[in-house]
């Protein structure tokens, strides 16, 4: 709040008022307050409904319910009053640009694999490693660094390159990224997850700014403003379909493999057998009573499962992230090439 408080007050004391709309002739400053309303609504709830979904069971919460109701009329109001607005909040007129369409597409992949894995990174770190919340913070951070770096690199040579290049490049890279962290087992720390992480925040930034550059680039002077704003939409909307749709993943297949882990586990099994005596007799040197013992090895053999279970899942979460950005690469090719900047009078 106090960030957004502050950009308000330097939007209000720096930026010139806007000039009359080149396409209808009415004033910019007048504000579709009908199509922020609408936005916020079918927008909001729907972020709502991805977001806190999972948490609250989904459609068995009839808070949950409402929501979907109101996203599902909401975005069709939204669309339609957008389209027949002389100055709406968010031209979707400007999804006619080839490039701006792909690079919105890209932009919404981007934002899964974005907040997507620093949502699920976390959550590996703490439930599966037992780090604190500290510990994970500083298993972050150097990626995190890495974005800075190669943000400020990136910012100084991205003219000398096709941003469509760096796109296809960051992407293949973060396919390979992301298969490289579902190879994670029982024996992960922070040494293996470190370059990882370091390459999962260098490649977003290849992608995330030559991305803006080629997405808008091409656009016309006049609608710069209005395609930003939905390619910014996409990215954010993006992030909260990832947290959804990989928590989803997440929980589903370690159900899964904990059945599949399970069917090999049966009471016959000699290495069962096996591994439940070591356990037993572990207890008893402890000085834990037999009955009590044989519960607690059952305990300690189900957790076992769990965590491989858990592996397994997480596994194919990042296998997931890797496949969309790999069926996101042929966006690529629709995406335009800005126009290199002119000098003179004419400029």
């Amino acid at each position: 709040m106090p960030f957004g408080i502050l950009t308000v007050l330097m939007a209000l004391a720096y930026l010139d008022p806007d000039r009359p709309s080149d396409r209808s002739g009415r004033y910019a400053g007048r504000i579709d307050w009908a199509g922020i309303a609408l936005m916020a609504l079918s927008l909001g709830s729907l972020q709502l409904v991805l977001e806190q979904g999972h948490q609250y069971d989904w459609f068995e919460n009839q808070g949950i319910r409402q929501l979907a109701v109101l996203a599902a009329i909401g975005l069709p109001l939204f669309v339609w009053w957008e389209l027949r607005s002389l100055n709406p909040a968010v031209d979707l007129r400007v999804l006619r640009h080839r490039s701006l369409a792909a690079g919105s597409v890209f932009s919404f992949v981007l934002g899964i694999g974005l907040y997507g894995t620093v949502f699920v990174v976390p959550i590996f770190a703490q439930s599966v490693l037992g780090y604190t919340a500290t510990q994970t913070g500083l298993l972050m951070l150097p990626g995190a660094l890495a974005s800075a770096v190669t943000m400020a690199v990136l910012g100084k040579v991205i003219n000398r390159f096709d941003p469509r290049l760096l796109i296809a490049v960051g992407a293949l890279l973060m396919v390979l990224t992301m298969v490289s962290m579902a190879a994670i087992g029982p024996d992960t720390g922070e040494r293996s997850l470190y370059w990882p992480l370091i390459m999962r925040g260098s490649t977003t930034v290849m992608m995330f700014l030559p991305l803006s550059l080629a997405t808008l680039g091409p656009l016309p002077k006049q609608d710069v403003g209005a395609g930003s704003g939905f390619y910014n939409l996409t990215r954010q909307l993006g992030g909260s379909f990832g947290i959804a749709v990989l928590t989803l993943v997440l929980d589903h297949q370690r159900a899964v493999h904990r059945a599949q882990l399970l069917e090999h586990l049966g009471s016959t099994n000699p290495l069962v057998q096996q591994q439940l005596f070591l356990l037993r007799r572990f207890l008893a040197m402890r000085g834990m009573m037999r009955g009590e013992g044989d519960q607690q090895a059952l305990e300690i053999l189900s957790r076992q499962v769990d965590l491989q279970a858990a592996l397994l899942a997480f596994g194919d979460v990042f296998h997931v992230v890797a496949l969309v950005f790999l069926l996101a690469i042929p966006l690529v090719f629709l995406l335009g090439r800005p126009e290199p900047a002119r000098s003179g009078p004419g400029a």
